[in-house]
């Protein structure tokens, strides 16, 4: 098991070229299996998370040919095609490594009448259920069954249109009932659905393959069910959790980085955060470039919420951030009830953070100390990574394969713009 050794101390400067979304990535290669006809994916990125989405199509099926596309950053183009599906089931063994892997339930109901894929189980940050996804397919006309750890859903006759209302928001749920509805008998209105820009990604592509939908970017969702749709090619849309967390590297480094590809609009509420504690943000002709203009971080408050509001997947990068900002700061997470496990890891770099229920208060320090950490998640394990940058002397990452969960080539890309970081096998 692989650990990542930093040496804190070097502002990053250079540019860092951001890569395709992942979570708009797992969404899009799952509604291969709406078309017999290809679907071409551009700009995949090369993570952990998309070879077990692979796997899993793969054994469903799907023949999946990933091919090294000529450019600046070599990127991956995946072309998919589910014509001749030779099962319905997504085993345990599977779906166990991520639960964006429920993601085939709908489009496997809806084009073949059948489903049954694994429950995901439990999860480091928080319990998040697929009770959402099941309500949503049941008013569709599904018949759902749970035996032996197994979602089993039927449909016979076919999916019927129908109006379904969120009872709260659910990015997963929203993709697959999205999916499931395009070949759905009928209009469905789906309602409280999450506006993420990863939602529009997966519409524009079901749109480029035939469907028919209304209300991208809304709260409400009308789509026309298609008897099938055709191949088509779409390009996934820049990550901006990526784009955050090396925004926020070249903050605490005190640098100034370009992030090619990047998107200001992609996180509304992300930069004018930053800006507000001192963080500089503006487009450019290839992408976004961030720095601190006066030298120093100013602690400002934050709470997670839904798209468009601060994102969860950056709580933890922000934490670090305000750790060594000048005054005190009040992390608030609103979405997951375990995020705050990478506190105790800060608190070894010499943070000064106190957790009181759902809120962290973060009183900024002169500097972070170097030590031996351990990642407990995704977003976690970056953190420290940031922390590490930011830090004095040495400070070795343990338990770094949730990096590669998320996070294409890290090491490369902040090494490129003068970080001391390595990858380094397990003393063990």
């Amino acid at each position: 098991m692989d650990r990542m050794r930093i040496v804190g101390g070097t502002p990053l400067r250079g540019r860092i070229a951001i890569g395709g979304a992942k979570n708009a990535a797992l969404p899009l290669m799952a509604a291969c299996l709406l078309s017999e006809e290809t679907l071409v994916l551009e700009n995949v990125p090369r993570l952990a998370d998309i070879s077990t989405m692979k796997r899993l199509l793969a054994q469903h099926g799907v023949e999946v040919d990933a091919r090294d596309e000529q450019g600046a950053s070599g990127e991956q183009t995946l072309h998919l095609n589910a014509a001749k599906i030779g099962s319905t089931t997504a085993p345990y063994d599977l779906v166990r490594k991520m639960r964006a892997s429920v993601l085939v339930l709908g489009p496997l109901v809806a084009r073949f009448g059948e489903a049954r894929v694994s429950l995901p189980g439990g999860c480091a940050i928080g319990d998040r259920p697929v009770d959402l996804h099941l309500a949503g397919l049941a008013a569709l006309g599904a018949e759902i069954e749970l035996t032996e750890g197994y979602i089993g859903a039927r449909a016979p006759n076919g999916l019927k249109g129908a109006r379904f209302v969120f009872p709260k928001v659910s990015v997963g749920a929203t993709e697959n009932l999205l999916m499931a509805a395009a070949l759905a008998e009928g209009e469905t209105v789906l309602v409280n659905v999450a506006r993420e820009p990863e939602i529009g990604d997966l519409a524009r592509c079901l749109i480029a393959m035939g469907a028919e939908i209304e209300g991208i970017g809304t709260e409400r969702l009308v789509i026309r069910g298609k008897p099938a749709l055709h191949g088509g090619r779409h390009r996934v849309l820049p990550d901006r959790i990526e784009m955050g967390t090396y925004a926020m590297a070249a903050a605490i480094t005190g640098g100034d980085v370009e992030l090619v590809g990047g998107d200001i609009d992609l996180l509304p509420a992300v930069f004018p955060v930053l800006a507000e504690a001192g963080i500089a943000a503006e487009n450019t002709a290839g992408g976004v470039r961030v720095y601190r203009p006066n030298g120093h971080i100013t602690g400002v408050d934050v709470m997670t919420e839904p798209f468009p509001g601060f994102p969860t997947d950056l709580q933890a990068q922000m934490m670090v951030l305000m750790s060594v900002a000048e005054g005190a700061a009040m992390i608030t997470e609103t979405i997951f009830e375990n995020r705050f496990m990478h506190v105790p890891e800060l608190r070894r770099m010499g943070a000064n953070i106190n957790v009181h229920g759902a809120s962290a208060m973060v009183r900024g320090v002169r500097a972070l100390k170097g030590a031996p950490v351990m990642a407990t998640d995704l977003r976690a394990s970056v953190s420290l990574v940031l922390a590490g940058l930011a830090a004095q002397g040495e400070t070795i990452v343990n338990r770094i394969y949730h990096l590669d969960r998320g996070y294409e080539r890290l090491e490369e890309k902040l090494s490129a713009c003068g970080a001391v970081i390595e990858r380094m096998p397990d003393a063990a």
